[in-house]
C-alpha cells in the first residue's frame, strides 16, 4: 500500500510540472528577443514561438548596389535571433527536465 502513496505523489508531481511547463511556454510565446547584423544596421525581433515579427533596417543601409549584402545581413539577423529564441528556451524549459531523459523535450 504504501507504494501507491509515492506513486499518487509522484502524479500529483507529474500534473504540477506538466502546468508549470505550460504556463513556461505561454511566457516564452510573449517573449520578444532582437538579433541585430551589421553592427546594428539591420535588425530583426522574434517572438518566443520563432515568428519574425519585425525588420528593421537603417535607412543609410538601403543602396540599390548593396542589396545582396543587404539580404545577407537581414538573414544574418534572424538567425542572430532565432539562436537567442532557442537559448531562451532552453534556460526556461530545462528547469522542468533536469535529470530527465524525456523524449522528444
Amino acid at each position: 500500500m504504501r507504494g501507491m502513496g509515492n506513486m499518487q505523489k509522484m502524479m500529483k508531481q507529474m500534473q504540477k510540472m506538466q502546468k508549470d511547463m505550460q504556463k513556461a511556454q505561454e511566457e516564452l510565446s510573449h517573449t520578444t528577443l532582437e538579433g541585430t547584423a551589421g553592427g546594428g544596421m539591420v535588425t530583426v525581433l522574434v517572438n518566443g514561438n520563432k515568428e519574425i515579427i519585425e525588420v528593421k533596417i537603417k535607412e543609410d543601409v538601403v543602396d540599390p548596389e548593396d542589396i545582396e549584402m543587404l539580404q545577407d545581413l537581414v538573414m544574418a539577423a534572424t538567425n542572430d535571433a532565432l539562436k537567442k529564441v532557442e537559448e531562451v528556451t532552453n534556460q526556461t524549459m530545462g528547469q522542468f527536465t533536469k535529470g530527465l531523459n524525456i523524449p522528444g523535450l
